[in-house]
């Protein structure tokens, strides 16, 4: 079995993509050197939601002639996505009292107090999601889809 060439390009982009757009939030909202400071503290999460969310965009590339396979990526992809944007959203809390939204303050104190557990999450469905892209295309590959 060869590398697919596009998938891999897909991949890679999707994953740098994913990594970009956590930067830019965290740019939008506080500082491009508050987003680097805080790729360094989380990096042990963000690189592993990345790699996984580019695998999974990769592998869907490749075997996307099944229909069937659209919900799985589409659940675990934003779990990835998502995991990356909860990290940034209690930084909402610096701009929250400058909007008049003070209810927002209790929500974005919850994300962040369980920050980890949405990026143990995400790591967790992306897993499982890689794993049943791969035992689909195993699948695919054995003539039996």
């Amino acid at each position: 079995m060869g590398i697919n060439g596009k998938a891999l390009a897909y991949g890679i982009l999707a994953g740098l993509g994913i990594l970009a757009f956590y930067i830019f939030v965290l740019t939008l909202f506080q500082s491009y050197g508050f987003a680097l400071y805080e790729f360094k503290r989380l990096w042990i999460w963000l690189v592993p939601l990345a790699a996984g969310f580019g695998t999974q965009i990769g592998l869907y590339t490749s075997i996307k002639q099944d229909a069937a396979m659209n919900r799985g990526i589409a659940a675990s992809g934003t779990i990835s996505g998502g995991s990356m944007l909860v990290c940034c959203t209690h930084y909402l809390l610096n701009i929250i009292p400058l909007i008049g939204i003070t209810a927002l303050s209790t929500f974005s104190s919850f994300l962040m107090a369980y920050q980890k557990a949405f990026f143990s999450i995400g790591i967790a469905s992306s897993i499982a999601g890689i794993a049943l892209m791969l035992y689909h295309k195993r699948k695919m590959k054995g003539g039996q889809c």
